[in-house]
This record gives structure tokens, C-alpha cells and sequence, in this order.
């Protein structure tokens, strides 16, 4: 595919932007994709199987058309909302089974959101920052953010893009016990599990 949108340009493209879903807390920012950026995206890998490994087939499959001689770029759907308060971002877990282990509220569609919050800022100058804001990304998948004056106070998803509101094949949010007599009830392993909430549900 990307061949034949390079057969199509008059030219090599001057930039290349890649939006990827999972930032964990490293990447805060668009981020210039080296060696060193692609082996962190895999890294997260775990906490986002259903978007990062596409990313990176993207990704590499960008390299080899156009070479590293074409800057390429990483967006990251989490960085919006890491600036969002504990109360928001963390668990009612105790440390050594939540933030030391990177279980914590990363929040997702985070370039939806904030695209949401500028246009408003656009529609409303008056608005100091926009406001007080509630933005809604409705679609496959779903979720809703809480902004003040730009950062971002709450959203509905969390350590997953599983969390939250229910959406077009996953469950949204649930009793966690579900999980624990689902995976009883039929014998299941945890990532059968998962799977049936990611794509077998809403």
C-alpha cells in the first residue's frame, strides 16, 4: 500500500506521523523515532496488544519505503493525559502492586481529546484556557475526558483502552470478579479473557 502512495507523489514526503496508542509515562510528547523509540513502543506491547503491534508493522513498513533519510514521527494517544492529577491516575492499590508496577490510569484517545479542546478554544476566545470542559470520543471506541483550562482532570479509560465506556466490541467497565468467575466458569486463561472482553463484547 505504501508503495503505491509513494508511486503516486511528486516527492518524498518532508515528514511522516504515526500515531501510536500506548506512550506509557515515557513519551510525553511527539518523539522522533529511532531504534531506541521503536524497542520502547514494543515494551508496551503488554498493555496495548490490540494497537501497538500495529503500529510498529506501520512503522517499519514506512522505514523500508522511505528510509530513515525521511524524519518520522511518534504521537502518542496517552501523552494528553499524563499530566492528570493522582486522584485520577492512580489506583486504590498499594504502591508495590500498582504505580512501582506501571499499573496506573494512562488514559487513551488522547489526540481526540485534545483536538476536541482546541477547536473549542477556537469557537470560544472569550473562554479563559476553554474552560471547564467534557469531551466525548464516540465511534468503535469509546471514551470521555474531564479538561480544565487544558489539562486534563479525568478520563474514562485507564490502564487498557478496555476501560470505561462500553464500546463497540469491548465490555467497558465491569465488576472485576467477572474476570476471576469468567475464567473459572470456562476454564480460560487470562488472555482468553481478555480477548472476550476486547472483542467479543459491547
Amino acid at each position: 500500500m505504501l508503495e503505491a502512495v509513494r508511486a503516486q507523489l511528486p516527492r518524498a514526503p518532508e515528514l511522516i506521523a504515526h500515531r501510536v496508542v500506548h506512550g506509557g509515562t515515557r513519551f510525553l510528547k511527539p518523539t522522533p523515532i529511532d531504534s531506541g523509540v521503536l524497542a520502547a513502543i514494543e515494551s508496551l506491547t503488554p498493555l496495548a496488544p490490540l494497537h501497538n503491534p500495529q503500529a510498529l508493522l506501520w512503522i517499519r513498513a514506512a522505514l523500508a519505503v522511505w528510509g530513515r533519510n525521511t524524519p518520522q514521527l511518534a504521537v502518542f494517544d496517552t501523552a494528553f493525559f499524563a499530566r492528570m492529577p493522582r486522584i485520577a491516575s492512580e489506583y486504590a492499590l498499594a504502591p508495590e502492586n500498582g504505580t512501582a508496577l506501571g499499573v496506573r490510569r494512562y488514559g487513551f484517545h488522547g489526540l481526540a481529546h485534545e483536538s476536541m479542546w482546541r477547536r473549542w478554544c477556537e469557537l470560544h476566545p472569550a473562554l479563559r484556557g476553554g474552560g471547564r470542559l467534557i469531551t466525548l470520543q464516540l465511534g468503535g471506541g469509546c471514551s470521555i475526558a474531564a479538561i480544565q483550562s487544558r489539562r486534563p482532570l479525568d478520563t474514562s479509560m485507564g490502564f487498557s483502552p478496555l476501560e470505561g465506556l462500553v464500546m463497540a466490541r469491548r465490555s467497558g467497565d465491569l465488576d472485576p470478579a467477572v474476570l476471576a468467575y469468567l475464567q473459572g466458569k470456562f476454564s480460560l486463561r487470562a488472555e482468553a479473557v481478555l480477548d472476550l472482553l476486547e472483542s467479543h463484547s459491547g
